[in-house]
């Protein structure tokens, strides 16, 4: 299926173009992706995916076919597949980028998508639909780092004095061990990418009529059940 989307971002082209070759930051900003390797021609990760109860992880690599400099666009071949072997995901993606008003970026990005396995009974409205809505995540975290002022440099420490050195002398009273609850770490937080999450309210927002008339249909199928 093709999916199309265009996106502006607050930034130069080129500046917008050198972020982009970071490919680390740029897995960063997208749920459930992690980048193994990455270099100027190929790149390897993986992508966790929740559809409900079922959890997949497709391991895969991409390839760029094409990239120009100049022309600040790139295509890239990329393949995955379940490690459990629920299905295959591959992706030919062309990506590029013109001036927009306001010293602003504009970018277009074309994907040929193909998906076998359970994510593939989703038909291409609803994949565009939850395309963009986790594009939209996408890019809201790509603004927020490219408009993120520079931290401003830390300021040289200052000079020790006798007082200073003094106390750093004396001996340290030993620390309040802490308490059994405090030793406990914090649960890991999921950074799954809940497909679940980002499909079901689409499905109501496009199917509720459809939905509404089959629950309508089996209280009538009940009610006259119940009346024999």
């Amino acid at each position: 299926m093709d999916l199309e989307h265009t996106f502006v971002v607050p930034t130069g082209v080129e500046e917008t173009w050198a972020h982009f070759q970071d490919l680390a930051a740029l897995a960063e900003c997208f749920p459930g992706a992690t980048l193994t390797s990455a270099d100027d021609e190929s790149f390897a990760g993986s992508v966790k995916v929740k559809l409900g109860p079922i959890a997949l992880v497709y391991n895969g690599s991409g390839t760029f076919v094409d990239k120009d400099d100049e022309a600040h666009s790139f295509q890239v071949d990329a393949k995955g597949k379940d490690k459990r072997g629920n299905g295959t995901a591959g992706a030919k993606v062309s990506l590029s980028m013109a001036d927009a008003p306001g010293g602003a970026t504009e970018v277009k990005v074309l994907t040929d998508l193909a998906i076998t396995g359970k994510p593939a009974q989703f038909g291409r409205g609803v994949m565009q639909d939850v395309s963009d809505k986790l594009l939209g995540q996408f890019v809201a975290c790509l603004e927020q780092r490219l408009s993120a002022e520079p931290e401003p440099a830390s300021e040289p420490d200052p000079e020790p004095t006798p007082l200073a050195d003094a106390a750093a002398a004396a001996p340290k009273q030993p620390s309040t061990p802490p308490r059994p609850a405090e030793r406990l770490a914090a649960p890991a937080q999921d950074d799954s990418l809940d497909l679940g999450a980002a499909v079901i309210p689409v499905l109501l927002k496009g199917y509720w009529k459809q939905g509404l008339g089959g629950l309508l249909v089996l209280l009538v199928a009940w009610r006259v059940l119940r009346r024999r």
